[in-house]
């Protein structure tokens, strides 16, 4: 049986968080992910903070409204359908758009959370005023057992620090509900999350990080960039529609691939995974 690689199983009692106005809206996107999706959930729902869960799925033909089903009695949890297939890109963004929270969370379906993550973020975001806070994390197989690999994050990340090497993971990610939807994740084709924090740090200023691995990402080479080239040249695409010239996008670029091949060395899987 595969490890739980740190994430606990749901915990019966309710957590804080059946307020009418959540403090945290976290959006959960998710496709064909019955498996998988309940360990995500049930991290969420255990985080002491006041909180909504929106599960926005993307037209998946496995089990998952089954799996909607075990939590249709808490209150805290929304399973919307989309009517046609929207990308991971467009489903974030429909849940961005139904959040009545003040801040966002993003959580993809094949990841968890460890306990105490949105306190630690909101209390870091209250103290320094930043509009986004990342967290580290620790890389599991797709089995989900531990790796033994740990990425950290600065303290402190200026777009120029983003510019050569994407540390924000959308899935550590919280932040201020009205950023989010100033800069919704657009060009699916590239890797969106990064062009959105890259607008919002040339808007707002330098993010903000715990270097603690507080997200759990599980590893996959069926993501959509799961191919390593595939994955080059989305990284390319971000900066050309970031209206970098041709001479700029590479020298970004290569300062990202010299990152990347740290950052995964040692890693089980030939490639990291985004989207859904």
């Amino acid at each position: 049986m595969a490890d739980n690689g740190g994430c606990e199983k749901r915990e019966e009692k309710r957590a804080p968080g059946s307020g009418l106005i959540p403090l945290v809206s976290v959006v959960v996107p998710v496709y064909n992910g019955a498996e998988t999706l309940p360990l995500a959930l049930d991290s969420a729902l255990k985080q002491e903070v006041d909180l909504e869960v929106l599960v926005v799925d993307d037209g998946s033909t496995d089990g998952t409204a089954a799996v909607m089903e075990r939590y249709r009695d808490d209150p805290r949890v929304r399973y919307e359908k989309n009517q046609k297939n929207l990308g991971a890109a467009g489903s974030r963004n429909r849940g961005v758009a139904m959040a009545r929270g003040k801040y966002v969370a993003f959580l993809d379906s094949d990841d968890c959370w460890a306990p105490g993550k949105l306190k630690k973020q909101l209390a870091l975001l209250a103290d320094t005023g930043s509009v986004l806070c990342c967290t580290g994390r620790e890389l599991l197989t797709p089995q989900g057992n531990p790796t033994g690999r740990v990425i950290g994050v600065k303290t402190v990340i200026s777009r120029r620090d983003l510019l050569g090497h994407n540390s924000i993971n959308c899935s550590s990610v919280l932040l201020d509900a009205s950023v989010a939807r100033e800069f919704p994740m657009e060009h699916e084709d590239s890797h969106e999350d990064y062009i959105t924090w890259l607008k919002i740090l040339d808007r707002y200023g330098p993010a903000v990080g715990i270097d603690e691995p507080l997200l759990k990402y599980r590893l996959s080479s069926g993501g959509k960039s799961g191919s390593k080239l595939k994955s080059a040249a989305m990284t390319f695409r971000v900066y050309r529609y970031m209206g970098f010239g041709r001479v700029r996008s590479a020298a970004c670029f290569v300062s990202y691939a010299l990152h990347g091949v740290c950052k995964y060395a040692g890693a089980f899987l030939t490639g990291p995974r985004s989207g859904r």
